[in-house]
């Protein structure tokens, strides 16, 4: 239960079953030229939180928004921060003075990934189509001066993560002092992720007149801390369904089955050929498995793409738009998707790996059974990982805390999930009906970071966008040099001819001539063997003389022969 700020009493709290969809987005007094833009898309209807939160939050009310995911949040906060904003068509039908009008933003929206950020972005793009909305994405892994130019030109709301936005504001390129509205969207991620100290110095920037609606699937305890401080006698709204009591939406069918690791890529292939299957999601737990099952699905004539941190930004929005576009139906993607992506027609979500808790399970099958639709999950437990799911089993009140051992081959695998029985793990050529990743064009960012290499390794073997790697000129392999103890291999002739080439070169340059410099005469050491000074080479004192014969080595006296030479000569001296 939330407070005031202070704390001395609750606020008003909305839990209500959701009625039957009979009323219009034009019931709830929203502005004719936004349900024209929706109706233009075949939003006719609000959905629960819809229906629920608009006659709140158009009052100017600071709201708590609490649903399951998939649920609608989004036009739930976006219609009233559209209608919060001031835009020239308002001015034009005289809803508004011309001295109202201002190219600083007057509504914000924070989110904690990109992914959500530009799904957001198209949000209110299409419900503010009408009016003409400018609304801007602010996010990382982007150049940074497109984002100013667009901020310069002008802007009504802006949609960005945190670190970006207060790069931005810290260079004085985002202007807040002219906000009227405040949404903090997926709250719950953001503290996750670490984003809530940057929340906050986000908060600390903005007007304190103003409306905050903080939206979430969660409330933790940091983020109830958050809405006592920053919000204003907020109103509570928490919505549910008649039919949906659990935490898990009900119209999307759950499986889990316990499978060995070394059968997973076999088993999904053979999921992934269900009946009435149309676009489906992997998510793994970590980037290198992520990258390993898209391309292993890709040889098994599968039309797949990958998502994650490993990824450049154009990378990742490659996939994302092929997926949306039909080019790629099976995404494989980390928990970075699991929130933000809002596509049609994904029917099937498979978790190749168990997810770290209940939260992040919630998210992922929620990219599936949204908006009404049906959809079917299907989790893959190793042994090793049996505890962690039957701690997300409790938490969620399901009846999956032993999953049956399940293989590729298993019957009862495919009566679940009602594979034709003549699937295999590879998919017959016929059905290759999709262009690929490689026809959805990389866009070119002017990413920040490193982001090259991964754009290159995105784009497969045929990538070949202008994000791909720049030649670079052939190293000149270097010169070896002749160390003191190698020996010359060269013939005398070539010898020779090596010694007038330098000597022709050095009188050109006006330098003095010289003969050829001789090598140094190596020293024996006391470990030598005779034999090496018998073989050196002559000595200047020798050639000098004339003499043939090699000077006699100089013999060294040792400790012991010293030793036997004072003994012989004592006797001698006593005598």
């Amino acid at each position: 239960m939330l407070g005031r700020p202070d704390a001395a009493a609750p606020p008003a709290r909305h839990t209500e079953e959701a009625s039957t969809l009979s009323t219009t987005f034009r019931d709830l007094g929203i502005l004719p030229e936004t349900a024209e833009a929706l109706e233009a898309v075949g939003i006719t209807s609000p959905f629960p939180i819809q229906e629920m939160t608009l006659p709140v939050a158009l009052a100017g009310t600071d709201v708590i928004g609490q649903a399951k995911t998939g649920t609608g949040k989004t036009l739930g906060f976006g219609l009233p921060l559209l209608e919060s904003v001031t835009v020239p068509a308002d001015v034009e039908l005289g809803r508004a003075k011309p001295e109202e009008l201002s190219d600083a933003p007057q509504a914000l929206v924070v989110v904690p990934t990109r992914e959500l950020c530009q799904q957001v972005t198209n949000d209110l793009l299409t419900a503010g189509k009408v009016r003409n909305v400018r609304v801007v994405p602010i996010y990382g892994g982007r150049a940074y001066e497109p984002q100013v130019e667009a901020l310069n030109k002008g802007v009504d709301v802006v949609v960005g993560t945190p670190g970006r936005l207060l790069d931005l504001a810290g260079q004085k390129k985002l202007r807040l002092s002219q906000i009227r509205a405040l949404v903090l969207d997926e709250a719950d991620e953001m503290l996750d992720l670490g984003f809530l100290p940057d929340v906050e110095k986000i908060i600390e920037m903005l007007p304190t007149r103003r409306q905050t609606m903080l939206f979430s699937a969660t409330m933790p305890g940091q983020v109830i801390s958050l809405a006592r401080r920053y919000m204003s006698q907020p109103t509570h709204i928490s919505a549910t369904s008649p039919d949906d009591e659990g935490q898990t939406v009900a119209n999307t069918t759950q499986h889990v089955f316990r499978a060995h690791s070394m059968d997973k890529p076999e088993m999904v292939a053979r999921i992934l050929q269900a009946e009435g299957r149309a676009l489906a999601m992997v998510f793994c737990r970590t980037k290198r498995t992520a990258a390993d099952v898209a391309e292993q699905l890709t040889r098994r004539g599968f039309a797949a793409g990958a998502v994650h941190g490993d990824l450049g930004q154009g990378a990742r929005e490659q996939a994302l738009r092929a997926f949306r576009n039909g080019k790629v139906d099976v995404l494989v993607c980390t928990d970075v998707a699991a929130r933000g992506i809002d596509v049609d027609n994904v029917t099937h979500v498979i978790n190749y790996q168990t997810p770290e808790d209940e939260k992040t399970y919630l998210h992922r099958i929620g990219r599936t059974g949204r908006a009404g639709a049906s959809g079917t999950a299907v989790t893959l437990v190793d042994w090793d990982d049996i505890p962690r799911w039957q701690l997300i089993n409790k938490a969620l009140e399901l009846d999956f805390n032993d999953p049956e051992e399940t293989y590729s081959t298993s019957p009862h695998l495919y009566e679940a999930l009602s594979i034709p029985k003549e699937a295999k793990g590879v998919l017959p050529r016929a059905d290759r009906t999709r262009a690929g990743l490689a026809a959805e064009e990389i866009e070119d960012l002017g990413e920040t970071g490193g982001g090259g290499r991964a754009r290159a390794k995105s784009a497969g073997s045929g990538g070949s966008g202008p994000s791909a790697e720049r030649a670079r000129p052939a190293r000149k392999p270097r010169e070896r040099r002749r160390t003191r103890g190698a020996l010359r291999t060269d013939s005398p002739a070539e010898q020779a001819a090596a010694t007038a080439e330098g000597s022709s070169v050095a009188t050109e340059a006006g330098e003095d001539t010289a003969a050829p410099r001789k090598p140094r005469r190596r020293r024996r050491t006391r470990s030598g063997a005779p034999a090496a000074a018998s073989e050196a080479p002559a000595t200047k004192e020798t050639e000098a003389a004339g003499e043939g014969e090699t000077r006699k080595p100089r013999r060294r006296r040792t400790r012991s022969r010293a030793a036997a030479t004072r003994s012989a000569e004592q006797p001698a001296s006593e005598s």
